[in-house]
């Protein structure tokens, strides 16, 4: 008789826990499978905004570049008097302050 108390109460048990079991891992599996989404999401999130950064980067460092190169080129005006430096045969020899007049 408490044999099968014991089984009609486990039986009890079981059956009121393993639905709710069943229930929960659907749950977490759904919950898993909207996060998985999510983070492919955010993945492709970041890398929209890191590829946004490179350009913007890039796009800086080639305007500067362009700068320079129009800038200090040889028929600006503004570079068409040579330097204290290019007076010098040798710029490595000599102190520029013997040059005088610049």
């Amino acid at each position: 008789m408490k044999t099968l108390i014991a089984i009609s109460i486990i039986t009890i048990i079981a059956l009121a826990l393993i639905p709710q079991m069943y229930a929960h891992a659907q749950l977490a599996q759904q919950t898993s499978a909207k996060q998985y989404i999510n983070l492919r999401a955010e993945v492709w999130n970041e890398f929209f905004r890191m590829t946004t950064a490179a350009f913007t980067v890039g796009a800086i460092v080639s305007g500067t570049m362009i700068w320079l190169v129009w800038r200090f080129r040889e028929s600006n005006p503004k570079n068409k008097n040579p330097t204290k430096w290019e007076h010098l045969e040798d710029p490595t020899s000599g102190s520029y302050e013997d040059e005088g007049g610049h």
